[in-house]
């Protein structure tokens, strides 16, 4: 009994993406903060960027530790996240990432004071589970992705065996969802997901996440149940192991005056926002990985000049590793011709402080799920841009939700006009008709922005990893179900 009620120690590993690496390090703010050691272990250059400084009141209890990630042919020496490569190098950094299989093992065996109960990770650590479990670790896979998309890609023997070899086969729902959905990737999609080569790393992304979840004690989800609530059913059935939902770990904006202050990027975004009417503004933001093409770039640029509504365009500065993006350039006098409607801004932004601005009405986005929930969790409608990974999966599932418009594109060929990206904005943000996507997006917020539920699903959470600390559980259950039922 008095082992049951002793403080767990949690280890956290991510896969070396800023998409996972900031969500993992989230939820390890979280376990400490209910007083729990947390150890989190990425590779140098990543948590120099991420992690910067733990809180002081969580020093004690959360710990960063940092492995050299191995030097890999064909990755640039200072390449460490995705964000570093072009998409089709991935493969070498999961090579690279592979290699941190010793020095983890080495750590969890070499751990004490106390030996860590746990280990949560991500899908590309597909030799973590055996390793884990031969030590006496308990294994939590940790999904960044929603339910319904995992339950998209298959329960752990058809990801390990997967017959799905050409585009086409992506592009209609599979045999194990036993309801009408259109969860399905169009066939532009999956083709850029199939450019990177599986083989180069020996271990094919399906493999991965077929070891990785088939390994687990638990699969935890960064969702809440409420928002999906079949699709979670019918994953613990593909499972066949406890599910949890955390929550969506909402991120939290602190408005500081003394603090913003002294961040005079922040101030200019801020003043500008401020003379902008309410819910007028198009914030415009791909992502940390998403790459486009000139033209795409070309006709998103128009099409926002088009649609006569403020925006502000966040632009990325790419790494100089992806030298076939460093050419992309705004078509000639844009930025002159849009200055007193838009702003484009190069480099990193506040994101969360933007979309819970007043003046923000809606949120062009490729709806990668950490920005999907920033942009619920203030209630903003969505225009979707999908490119690459999941994103096209998450498009689908949010049409089905009504909060949101998906910007018209050739099925084959990906391709898309400015005329399709001004009526798609003004639809989802200004038009009569859009208001009904406007309300339910606001809706939404009540579910993503709740902060007492959300931290009660983690509450719950951990008491599910207090009491199964040990050894493998049989019992399956979903938490955040009870309120439903």
């Amino acid at each position: 009994m008095e082992n049951e009620k002793a403080a767990l120690h949690v280890v956290m590993f991510p896969w070396l993406a800023m998409g996972h690496i900031i969500p993992f390090f989230h939820l390890s703010k979280c376990l400490a903060q209910r007083g729990h050691k947390v150890t989190f272990i990425s590779t140098t250059r990543n948590i120099e960027r991420v992690v910067n400084k733990v809180p002081s009141d969580l020093a004690p209890l959360l710990h960063i530790v940092s492995f050299p990630l191995p030097k890999v042919n064909n990755l640039p020496h200072d390449a460490e996240s995705s964000m570093d490569i072009p998409y089709q190098k991935a493969q070498f950094l999961k090579i690279a990432f592979d290699l941190l299989e010793t020095p983890l093992t080495n750590f969890l065996e070499n751990s004490s004071n106390p030996k860590p109960d746990w280990i949560v990770y991500d899908y590309a650590s597909h030799w973590l589970p055996k390793r884990a479990h031969g030590l006496g670790v308990s294994c939590a896979f940790f999904s960044l992705f929603t339910a319904a998309t995992m339950a998209f890609y298959g329960p752990p023997w058809a990801l390990l065996n997967d017959e799905r070899s050409i585009p086409e086969d992506y592009t209609v729902v599979p045999k194990w969802i036993p309801f009408e959905s259109e969860v399905k990737y169009r066939q532009h999609e999956i083709k850029k997901n199939l450019e990177a080569p599986p083989a180069e790393s020996g271990t094919s992304d399906g493999a991965r996440f077929g070891a990785s979840i088939g390994g687990s004690d638990v699969v935890l989800f960064r969702n809440c149940v409420e928002f999906e609530p079949g699709w979670f059913n019918l994953v613990s059935e593909l499972y066949q192991k406890p599910v949890i939902s955390i929550g969506v770990l909402p991120p939290s904006v602190v408005i500081d005056e003394n603090l913003d202050s002294n961040d005079t990027s922040w101030l200019s975004i801020k003043n500008w926002l401020n003379k902008q009417n309410q819910e007028s503004v198009v914030y415009v933001a791909l992502g940390t990985e998403a790459t486009i093409s000139q033209k795409e770039l070309n006709e998103l640029a128009l099409g926002l000049e088009k649609c006569g509504l403020p925006f502000f365009w966040v632009i990325r500065n790419q790494p100089r590793h992806k030298q076939e993006d460093l050419q992309i350039q705004l078509p000639d006098g844009y930025e002159e011709r849009v200055k007193n409607k838009g702003i484009i801004y190069k480099g990193w932004v506040p994101q969360t402080k933007i979309l819970s601005h007043s003046s923000v009405g809606g949120f062009l986005t490729h709806c990668g799920w950490n920005s999907v929930i920033e942009a619920l969790c203030f209630g903003r409608v969505l225009i979707m841009f999908p490119v690459l990974n999941d994103q096209g999966l998450n498009t689908r599932l949010l049409q089905q939700k009504g909060v949101g418009v998906e910007i018209p594109r050739n099925e084959k060929d990906g391709s898309f006009t400015s005329d399709s990206v001004s009526e798609s904005v003004k639809f989802a943000v200004v038009s009569e008709e859009g208001e009904s996507l406007r309300t339910n997006a606001r809706k939404m917020s009540s579910l993503f922005g709740d902060r007492k539920r959300n931290g009660q699903l983690v509450d719950d959470c951990v008491a599910y990893l207090m009491e199964n600390r040990i050894g493998k559980s049989s019992r399956r259950m979903i938490f955040g179900q009870k309120r439903r039922e």
